[in-house]
């Protein structure tokens, strides 16, 4: 049973509902016109709203890429971290996890660029546990189940090293809008070979 009042959960159903018609509404601009073309002001005349009801949830237009980007995550994870499962050991999940990714990310190339930006320009105040794509989370559990079978080192917690999987994860995506012509997955399958195997030069004898 909800812990919230009948009123106060019928408008945060009402909020909820204003959020995914102002980013549908967008998006459906985009697809017509071009992300870069599409101004604030047209997403709040096809969702038929006042401009201050759109800047009341989304101060800027790539606030409305984030909120999408978030939510196609969050609703793709449960089904692909079952799928992962299936796979033998940790190094073929994360694998198959940033190849699933790099899928995503060339689909979306378009929005891809200024949601980094976004993100990047984002004061680190207000990158909260709910502002997060979760990727880290699924890092995290990825790597836990490393951990637990002894595929991955212990040194550290899961957090810590899902957080610093998470930054290469970025930097190769960053590369990627630097150099269009880069192969993502095979970027990533090195990134992930780094991670893994460290930075560190082996000497032969």
């Amino acid at each position: 049973m909800s812990s919230l009042p009948i009123s106060d959960g019928r408008r945060e159903r009402k909020r909820l509902q204003t959020i995914e018609h102002l980013v549908s509404s967008a998006f459906d601009l985009f697809a017509e016109h071009g992300y870069e073309k599409v101004t604030m002001e047209q997403i709040a005349a096809r969702a038929d709203v006042a401009k201050g009801t759109l800047y009341k949830h989304f101060p800027v237009k790539e606030a409305l890429v984030r909120h999408r980007f978030h939510g196609e995550l969050a609703a793709a994870s449960p089904a692909l971290l079952e799928e992962l499962r299936a796979l033998p050991d940790c190094v073929a999940r994360l694998r198959a996890f940033m190849h699933a990714s790099a899928a995503f990310s060339e689909r979306h190339r378009e929005y891809l660029g200024p949601y980094l930006h976004y993100r990047l320009s984002e004061p680190v105040d207000t990158l909260g546990r709910d502002n997060r794509s979760g990727l880290d989370q699924i890092y995290a559990r990825l790597l836990a189940q490393g951990q637990a079978s002894g595929e991955i080192t212990d040194a550290l917690p899961a957090q810590h090293l899902a957080d610093y999987l998470q930054f290469l994860h970025l930097g190769v995506l960053l590369r990627w809008q630097r150099e269009p012509e880069m192969s993502l997955v095979a970027a990533f399958d090195g990134m992930l070979a780094l991670f893994l195997d460290g930075a560190r030069a082996r000497r032969t004898t």
